[in-house]
């Protein structure tokens, strides 16, 4: 292979490139412009960073202030059609120059779009090379034939907007959007190889059986065969080595020979053993890098490296298992598409130590291992960062209302495994939020199973009675979703009563979630949204007005509900040891929108609502919850009797493998602060288990609000971590005062 040298004009350097493979970012200032027909704009006007959306073009497109709004008030809204747009669609334009030396000639070059929503033209010199309607996997297009060697090459890359993304797209819809802003939302990059070229490999480990299975997809530039007799398949060597990341060691080879048939792509598989391998959890994330090096008649042509790591994600029973261990899940959700409409969103996205904090510090301080990346997935670094720092992944396609036709979800559903498979992190492939879809269900899993059998599929709200191979649900228990339909609140609840704190209360429709034979990944529930400044969103307006009434208006009012509530609920959920996961709804959102994320102010610093410090409590890998309803925010409870004894169950729940140790302190609070009555005890919890401890207490004789804690100081933990209720005290109703604390 000859050596070349290619210059990028006024953006790189001079690059030599030895043989094998060489790959030029792409990333950073293109030109910009937007028409609203498809013909080029005559100007270019505006700049734009890439990767990107079009929101951040210097200067601002003219519908900018369409698409971001800031309203003063909330008002109840369940959900919003796409079809009624508020806005022109236009198509977007991006323009970049690049020079090559003309010593070019007789390689191959690509150009790579890692994610571009949402239809994507790409023309170079003049040339068009393709049309494509993926949004959320890679498009490659082989732009050799179309560039000019030592002159300016023009790359034209026309961006069509949401509204003409054709029938057949697997997905794109959600209800609670109103905006779909287009752009370039991932890495952009030029690769210069030989005529024989990685177009995918998949390193999917069994870290039981210690190897590891290639799978490998060739991509041969060389001509077909176009007279009778010609060559159709070329020799090819491939060798595979696994190295350490940390240390760049050679732990394993392979090699294998086959044959690459021409301007087609061939499939390869192989297993190389891997002894004494180092496994990937979220507590250590150890990564493997998987290297393969094309041969094309013993000449290099390719050198392709992904990172992996060596971990076993199952399941058993209704438990998911981690290289042969129980796992439970603790986590949030992300939901990047939505977020996209915030108008504080920026350039956040791409920003990495922004993301850092936001995917890994976070979680990690308050014991979340796990992540749903819902309704829509994110760019690769976000991959990067979890495989890196530890996190686990369930990786939602953007699936929800409209379904696309089957040919083209299995195309996208196929690349997107190939793209995203490497990555350590991703445990769980997501295909559909909230529906049902026979063909995603019973066909295609069960054909993508083949190429990746080392996750588990999700299917949205499909159960046993919908699929053949149903590998895990997804039940999302919301308990106050009534209040949004229900007119008369008082009535209603006083005909259906919500014990808010009762951790054994599984009456309704969520019986099921105990009832199920698989694992049972709750990863939404609450129903207690609120925007950054602390007003309810606009699914939960009928939530604060009935249990705060006129402090519904007060943001602190507000977030102290939203904080006690959840915290109530996620005790709930995780004392049902049957649940394999719980993951609180959301962790990041569009700030104006349906639902709404835990932070307050401006998002960019990722300053936390008290709720978040909350979680840090009830969602503790081990911890003790009192089992008593709330009487502070409950209106159908009549308040305990001064001096009578209050009999409950302290519920402790631990997920580690081994046994948690420890004491229990608890105190109840009179609305001073000052303890009126406090017990101490031992406590013990088996390993991934649940203990009841009958308590008792007797109550004060003075009347009032109390609040009731139990402070859980496992062995060797100076800390406690705390479970609450509010109780009430007196003869009969009246008004209480209560004593809050925060953690």
């Amino acid at each position: 292979m000859k050596k070349i040298i290619v210059l990028f004009l006024c953006v790189l350097p001079l690059i030599a490139f030895a043989e094998g493979r060489a790959t030029v970012s792409l990333n950073g200032e293109w030109e910009f412009e937007q028409t609203k027909t498809a013909f080029p704009p005559t100007k270019f006007t505006r700049k734009i960073p890439v990767p990107g959306l079009v929101h951040l073009a210097e200067p601002r497109i003219e519908q900018y202030d369409k698409f971001f709004q800031r309203p003063e008030d909330t008002r109840l809204v369940e959900q919003f059609n796409f079809l009624n747009r508020d806005y022109t669609p236009m198509y977007s334009w991006y323009k970049k120059n690049v020079r090559l030396d003309k010593n070019f000639e007789g390689q191959q070059i690509y150009l790579t779009i890692k994610k571009s929503q949402y239809v994507t033209v790409v023309y170079v010199n003049g040339m068009m090379m393709g049309r494509y309607i993926e949004s959320y996997t890679p498009i490659d297009i082989n732009i050799t034939e179309a560039l000019r060697p030592d002159e300016d090459n023009e790359i034209l890359i026309q961006v069509g907007d949401r509204a003409w993304l054709p029938s057949e797209a697997a997905g794109s819809t959600d209800k609670e959007k109103i905006h779909y802003l287009p752009g370039i939302w991932d890495d952009v990059f030029i690769t210069v190889t030989g005529q024989l070229k990685v177009d995918k490999v998949l390193f999917l480990p069994s870290l039981a059986e210690e190897k590891v299975t290639v799978k490998t997809r060739l991509l041969s530039a060389y001509p077909p065969q176009m007279l009778y007799g010609d060559v159709m398949y070329d020799s090819c060597r491939i060798e595979y080595a696994i190295k350490e990341r940390s240390s760049g060691r050679v732990v394993a080879k392979k090699e294998i020979k086959g044959e690459a048939k021409r301007d087609n792509r061939t499939y390869f598989e192989t297993e190389i053993e891997l002894d004494s391998s180092v496994p990937w959890t979220p507590e250590s994330p150890f990564l493997y890098e998987g290297e393969v090096k094309v041969y094309d008649k013993d000449q290099l042509a390719d050198t392709y490296t992904v990172r992996f790591g060596m971990r076993d994600f199952s399941r058993q029973g209704k438990f998911f298992t981690l290289n042969g261990d129980k796992y439970y899940l603790r986590g949030s959700n992300i939901t990047l598409q939505r977020f996209f409409e915030d108008p504080d969103c920026r350039d956040l996205v791409w920003n990495r130590e922004w993301v850092r904090k936001l995917m890994i510090d976070l979680p990690k301080s308050i014991d979340w291992n796990a992540m749903r990346i819902c309704v829509g997935i994110v760019p690769d670094f976000w991959y990067d960062l979890c495989d890196e720092y530890g996190i686990v992944l369930q990786n939602e396609w953007f699936y929800w209302q409209n379904h696309g036709w089957d040919d083209q979800v299995r195309k996208e559903y196929t690349e997107w495994v190939w793209s995203d498979g490497n990555h350590p992190s991703i445990v769980i492939w997501d295909a559909i939020n909230e529906n049902w879809d026979d063909f995603i269900g019973n066909t295609l899993i069960p054909e993508l199973k083949q190429l990746d059998p080392t996750r588990i599929w999700d299917a949205g709200y499909m159960t046993a009675d919908d699929m053949g191979n149903d590998e895990m649900d997804e039940p999302h228990p919301y308990r106050a979703l009534t209040l949004m339909h229900s007119d008369e609140l008082n009535e209603y609840f006083r005909k259906n009563p919500y014990n808010l704190g009762d951790l054994h209360g599984w009456e309704g429709g969520f019986r099921s979630i105990q009832d199920a034979g698989v694992p049972q990944l709750v990863n939404e529930y609450g129903w207690i949204w609120l925007w950054r400044n602390g007003k309810p969103s606009k699914l939960t307006v009928n939530n604060y007005n009935y249990y705060l009434g006129d402090k519904a208006s007060s943001p602190e009012a507000c977030r102290e509900l939203q904080a006690y509530w959840l915290q109530l609920e996620t005790e709930w959920l995780r004392a049902e040891r049957g649940i394999a996961g719980v993951l609180a709804f959301c962790h990041l959102t569009n700030n104006y929108g349906f639902t709404g994320d835990w932070f307050i102010n401006d998002i960019k610093d990722l300053e936390v609502a008290p709720v978040f410090n909350w979680f840090k409590h009830c969602f503790a890998p081990e911890a003790v919850f009192i089992d008593v309803v709330d009487q502070r925010y409950t209106k159908h409870l009549a308040p305990y009797l001064p001096g009578s004894n209050l009999l409950f169950n302290l519920v402790g729940v631990n997920d580690y493998k081994r046994e948690s140790t420890g004491k229990v302190v608890v105190k109840l609070l009179d609305k001073d602060g000052q303890v009126a009555v406090q017990s101490d005890m031992p406590f013990i919890i088996d390993s991934y288990g649940k203990k009841l401890q009958p308590c008792q207490i007797e109550l004060p004789q003075q009347e009032g609000g109390y609040l009731l804690i139990a402070e859980y100081f496992p062995e060797g933990r100076d800390t406690p971590v705390v479970s609450r209720r509010y109780i009430n005290v007196a003869q009969e109703d009246m008004d209480f005062e209560y004593y809050t604390i925060t953690p």
